[in-house]
């Protein structure tokens, strides 16, 4: 069993050792929720890109000049 050992300085500044405590906590959670959001859309991003690469070049490829038709477009020749 690890205990956590918190310093915290005596005598006049308690308060604003308090107030910085404070706004510390408020960072990390801020911080922890911006890690978390980040880690959220990378995942999001890679399951769009995974399943939309395809056939955005398709919807493209259609879409140029000169229009070729499905068939074309997916056959390797």
């Amino acid at each position: 069993m690890s205990s956590k050992i918190m310093l915290k300085p005596k005598g006049k500044n308690t308060k604003k050792a308090a107030a910085a405590d404070e706004d510390d906590g408020a960072v990390a959670v801020v911080g922890k929720f911006v890690k978390e959001w980040g880690t959220w859309t990378a995942k999001k991003a890679k399951v769009i890109t995974h399943y939309g690469f395809i056939p955005l070049v398709i919807i493209i490829g259609m879409n140029s000049e000169p229009k070729p038709s499905l068939s074309q477009l997916l056959s390797p020749v």
